[in-house]
This record gives C-alpha cells, structure tokens and sequence, in this order.
C-alpha cells in the first residue's frame, strides 16, 4: 500500500499544497493534458477544490470502476455542506442521484421500467418522428441553421415531458431552470437554491393534479410509489427532478457536442454519410470519446477507510473523477486519442457504472442515434457555417455544450 494518505476529514493528503482543481479553463471539447498524465503516473491524486476543501482525483480506468462498484464511497454522505465539490451548493439530499442503497434501490425500481430497452424501443418511432418534425422546420427555414436551438435541445426536451407527462406550455420554464441547475459559475449560489426550490415545488403540483387526475405517464407511477414505495413526498418530488433533469440535459449536450465533433472534423461525417452501418459502434465512440462534463464527477465520500489504486482514502473524505480520462486510458483503449468510429470493443464509462449506472442510458443512445441517423440521410452535405474555433460555447456550467451550432448545406 503506498504511504500517501490525508488523515482525517479534508485534510491535506500529500507534501506541499494540492494543484487547484479544475486544472485550467474549459475549451470546446479539449481535455486538459493533465489528465492524461494523471492516469499514466498518478490515477489517484489530491486537488483542492473550488468549495469546500480537499479531494481525491481518480483519473485511471481500473480506479473509476473499482470507485463506482464499492459501496463504501457515499452519495448521500457527500450532500454535507462540508463537501468539496465544484458547484457553489452541494446536491441536496433525496433524489436518485444522491442516495445511497437500500434507499436507492427501492427508488430505482419505481422508475426503471420507464426506461428500460423495452420502452426505448416502442419509443423509437416517436423519436423519429419528432427528429423529423425539428429537421422539416430546419428545411422550411433554409440554412444558415442552428443545430443547437433546432434539433440538440427540442427534441429530448420533448420526449422526456412526454414521458413524465409535463404540459407542453411548461417545457421552455423548465429549460430555463435547467440551465441554472447545472452551472458551476454562470449563476450564483442564491439563484441555484431558489431554482432547485421551483422546480420541486413545480413537481409537487403536479404531484396534486395526478392525484385526482391520473394518467399514463411517470409523474402518476412516481405518486403510485408513494403508497407502494413509502415514498415522501419531497424524495417523490426531488426523484421526479432528478428525472427530467438527467433526462435531457445530457442527451441535449452529448446531440450537441458530437455534430460538433463530426462535422469540425469534417472527415468523420462524411464517412458516416458514405457508411451509415457504422453508426452504431460510431455512438459508441462518441460516447467514449466526448469529455461531457466540463470538470470531474458529482461527488462521493468515503464511509470507511478505502485503499484504492494503491492509496489509503480515510473515512470522510471527498472522491471525484475524471470519466473522460479514464476513457483514454493507453491501459485499456488502443490508440485512446484516435477517433475510430469502427472500434471494437468499446467498455467506456459514458454512462457509469455500478449502482448508479445511468438510468436513461438506453433511451440516451436512442436519441443520439437518431438525431445523427436524420441528419446525415436527410443533409450529406451538412457543414459548418463558421470555422470551429469561432463556435462559441456555453460557461460556467457542469457539461459541456456549444451556445449555437451554426450549419449550412
């Protein structure tokens, strides 16, 4: 076991003061070279975080796994103010994304059928439809277009209200809370604590009209949960955010991000045009290869003491990683820094793994597969509009995402 450990709580864990954590400012969809670094010599590391003190950095593949399967790292643990995190206030307690088991598992199990293969499945057709309806008005208006504003974030936005079974009038408020949701930066603590508060009081409500009018959607099987699950009605509430917070924030990103990268390396689109087969492992490299997050993960707090990758982690103290690092890991990928949209086999971690492997993983890869499936049968001579280091970005916020993503054809 190496001798390198950090006492109790947050205290300083190696000789001399941890590099400030992020490493540096996020551009596009570059990740910062100390990562790889990090997981060749060091897959374990301490970074002083932006708030609440010191944590551990896990950057190697071997690690994040490990990390992700042990029980004895704690979400719910790392919702105390104390936690060092990136983001101004630590996640509150009480929905999917900070609970531990049993609790986690009995909630998991409510909703999980809504996303299961299953459902993705006879979900497709709809998806489709919606794909084409945003490219028909993308059409309709003539390029110059907006990918962003006019497939990225419509079409996620849309089906996951329709699965929670939320207004159509609703959506563009809901968007709005979701950006101020998943900022590090570009909104202040007070915004972010009276947004979260909206938005699970905005659930309550339609909690109560569920109540007396039930339907067919996941707001109604989340109220059924509360008699069958014991759930309350703020874990109810809190799960129903977490829901349609993951639910589309994340496809509405990663749609973004990889016509981006697909079409500033031009190459790579045209070779999907030219060989649509390979859509499927291409997904699957896009998904491996697309640093999402801006920084590291959510984090988890240790409920014991852990020896992981050869470190001693104490009890209390805070872990995050890296998944994009680990995702080019030389140890586990050939070649990690090439984009291969042939390679096989692909075992990233772009949607988890263990516990709290992504519940929407499924549906997730659906829509992406989709939205690209549309774009390269119905425009092969999509392009750019502007040279990509002219693209602009969204700050301050947990993933990445270009503002506009201006296309011709």
């Amino acid at each position: 076991m190496s001798t390198r450990n950090s006492g109790r709580g947050n205290a300083q864990a190696l000789p001399g003061t941890p590099p400030h954590y992020p490493f540096g400012p996020v551009r596009a969809l570059d990740l910062h070279p100390r990562y790889a670094e990090l997981c060749r010599e060091e897959p374990v590391s301490r970074v002083r975080m932006p708030f609440g003190g010191d944590a551990w950095l896990l950057t190697g593949y071997a690690e994040i796994k490990q990390f992700l399967a042990d029980p004895r790292f704690s979400s719910l643990e790392a919702t105390q103010p104390d936690t060092a995190r990136v983001t101004p206030l630590p996640l509150r307690p009480g929905n999917l994304l900070t609970m531990d088991p049993p609790d986690h598992t009995r909630i998991r199990r409510v909703v999980v059928k809504a996303f299961s293969m299953r459902r993705v499945e006879q979900l497709r057709d709809r998806i489709r439809e919606v794909v084409d309806e945003q490219l028909d008005q993308l059409v309709a208006r003539g390029p110059p277009a907006d990918l962003v504003a006019s497939l990225a974030v419509p079409m996620p936005v849309v089906m996951i209200s329709e699965l929670l079974g939320i207004p159509s009038a609703d959506r563009e408020r809901f968007r709005r809370h979701s950006d101020v949701l998943v900022s590090t930066t570009a909104y202040d603590a007070a915004e972010v604590n009276r947004t979260r508060t909206a938005l699970e009081e905005y659930f309550q409500e339609l909690l109560e009209q569920r109540r007396s009018r039930p339907t067919d959607d996941l707001v109604s099987t989340l109220l059924e949960a509360m008699d069958t699950e014991r759930l309350t009605p703020l874990e109810t509430a809190r799960t129903g955010v977490g829901i349609l917070m993951a639910g589309h924030e994340t496809s509405l990103s990663m749609i973004s991000n990889s016509c981006f990268l697909l079409l500033s390396q031009r190459e790579l689109y045209a070779r999907l045009v030219a060989e649509p087969s390979l859509l499927p492992t291409a997904i699957e490299e896009l998904l491996r290869y697309i640093p999402l997050r801006s920084t590291g993960s959510f984090p988890r707090r240790a409920t014991e003491d852990v020896e992981l990758g050869g470190v001693l982690i104490r009890k209390g103290e805070t872990v995050i990683f890296q998944r994009a690092a680990a995702d080019r890991d030389e140890r586990v990928f050939t070649c990690p820094e090439k984009i291969d949209l042939a390679r096989r086999p692909n075992p990233h971690l772009g949607f988890g793994h263990g516990a709290h492997h992504c519940l929407g993983a499924a549906l997730a890869r659906v829509e992406l597969s989709l939205a690209l499936e549309g774009l390269i049968r119905r425009f092969p001579d999509l392009r750019l509009a502007v040279p990509g280091d002219q693209v602009p970005w969204k700050p301050g916020l947990i993933a990445r995402c270009p503002a506009r993503l201006e296309v011709t054809w």
